[in-house]
């Protein structure tokens, strides 16, 4: 049974945890990771790949809110190393920049 919409938010929400890029190196190695813009909502991008929008998804891929990591972000992402929160929609691991006074 699926979960509710507020209950699939917090869900996503309480699976959502701050991490390194070097933790992340090994996902987006294997190609599997993908970047959320500051513009969206991580949780709301997450919520609608989960509930299979893609209508949504396609529009945020098409104005890269949402797109794959490719190796000029990993190499900005390896020297910054900034604050990054991360939650996982398999097979992807969706990640966002996050200002660190946030």
């Amino acid at each position: 049974m699926a979960a509710e919409p507020d209950e699939l938010y917090a869900q996503l929400l309480g699976e959502t945890a701050e991490i390194s890029w070097q933790e992340l190196q090994p996902f987006f190695a294997r190609g599997a990771l993908l970047w959320v813009s500051p513009a969206l909502d991580l949780i709301d991008a997450a919520r609608a790949m989960v509930e299979n929008k893609q209508a949504a998804v396609a529009g945020w891929l098409a104005d890269e809110r949402l797109a794959k990591v490719e190796a000029e972000r990993a190499q900005d992402l390896l020297h910054r190393n900034p604050p990054l929160w991360a939650v996982v929609v398999a097979p992807w691991v969706l990640i966002q920049e996050r200002d660190s006074e946030v």
